[in-house]
């Protein structure tokens, strides 16, 4: 894939900033909610230097063979196979670490060891072996805020391997608007219910910084919205469906609250 294939709108110059991190050798660390492009932004980036990208989406179930490697044994043989973390330091490559402040205690341990000012790794999994970064070795973490279900705080060693901080927010709405045009071909009909769904988007995300609401919908469910609209479907139905219907989980008054704020934009 080239990076006339990725569909990123580089509205705070965020390209940039890690483009300057790469030439200074210091890794780059992307906080911001879910939904607001931080793994586009990473493949773009990844695509612009034409090097190879690998990556890790941390979860409670991500273990340290993920990131190292693990022996196995095949014929009578023992091998070892090397993790993602271990292949990346070994190619002219960028690492990408989705979500890291979801990992647990003794993954986040051994990533620290790799990611220290030496960018070395003592391989105990396979008699000791010491795997040292190539030089142009580039790491970009992404970091959800602490309300997000599953993340905690980073220690602060490992924080201070990732020097550079960009924080995305949700883009202005005319930018939306434009992300959306990248995605999907619009009929001019459509046009004011996909920017009333992106003011109502933007009000749902408001409500939830706030904790007044429990979730914050992303792009994504705007490009959605969009998608539902070339298929027929009226825009306040298609608001009940992209995002109202979402918030019954957590119950009736917050699905309430939403179905209200969907009426006072789209009618009923």
């Amino acid at each position: 894939m080239t990076d006339m294939d990725i569909n990123y709108l580089d509205w705070n110059d965020a390209l940039d900033v890690l483009g300057r991190a790469y030439k200074i050798g210091l890794f780059a660390l992307i906080i911001g909610p879910k939904g607001t492009g931080k793994t586009t932004l990473v493949r773009k980036f990844a695509s612009l230097l034409k090097k190879k990208l690998y990556s890790v989406n941390f979860s409670l179930r991500t273990r340290e063979s993920h990131l190292i490697g693990t022996k196995t044994l095949d014929k009578g043989d023992i091998s070892f196979v090397e993790g993602i973390l271990v292949k990346s330091m070994r190619d002219d490559s960028l690492l990408y670490l989705d979500e890291l402040n979801a990992a647990e205690p003794d993954v986040l341990l051994r990533l620290d060891e790799a990611l220290d000012d030496r960018r070395q790794l003592v391989l105990k999994e396979a008699e000791g072996q010491i795997v040292n970064a190539v030089d142009n070795w580039f790491v970009v973490a992404t970091i959800n805020p602490l309300s997000h279900v599953g993340t905690k705080e980073l220690p602060p060693q490992l924080l201070s391997r990732f020097p550079v901080r960009l924080k995305l927010f949700y883009p202005p709405e005319e930018v939306e608007f434009d992300i959306v045009k990248r995605h999907i071909a619009l009929d001019n009909s459509k046009i004011s219910d996909i920017k009333r769904a992106i003011r109502l988007a933007n009000s749902l995300r408001e409500a939830a910084a706030v904790e007044e609401l429990y979730y914050s919908p992303s792009l994504r469910e705007t490009i959605a919205f969009a998608k539902l609209l070339n298929t027929g479907v009226s825009a306040r139905y298609g608001a009940e469906i992209v995002y109202a219907n979402a918030y019954d989980q957590w119950g009736e008054v917050e699905y309430q609250k939403v179905i209200d704020m969907i009426t006072s934009i789209f009618g009923d």
